[in-house]
């Protein structure tokens, strides 16, 4: 389905940021081109056109993060306090950060 060798570089996972001037611009590429099955690659693919480059932020964990469910740490706020986005945490995870968050 891709005609190239590798993926563009492409921000992976479950979220990112951007400005809205460039969700416009996004918004008119991917009309220009030919919808590709995986969303991030895609989104890589629109960005490429574009001649932007995503940025890597330690606050994006996509692969999910370290706990260790004897550690204190992880009933902390500040253990989660610089996260924007955590991939791989079940729902009852999930609301026991937002609370202690």
């Amino acid at each position: 389905l891709y005609n190239k060798n590798i993926y563009p570089p492409y921000a992976g996972g479950g979220g990112f940021i951007m400005d809205g001037a460039l969700a416009k611009r996004l918004h008119k590429t991917s009309e220009t081109l030919e919808l590709y099955p995986i969303d991030d690659v895609f989104l890589g693919m629109c960005l490429e056109v574009l001649k932007v480059s995503p940025v890597g932020h330690e606050g994006f964990k996509t692969f999910g993060i370290v706990k260790n469910k004897n550690s204190k740490m992880n009933k902390e706020p500040c253990f989660f306090r610089s996260m924007l986005v955590v991939h791989k945490l079940l729902p009852p995870d999930l609301l026991q950060m937002w609370d202690l968050v």
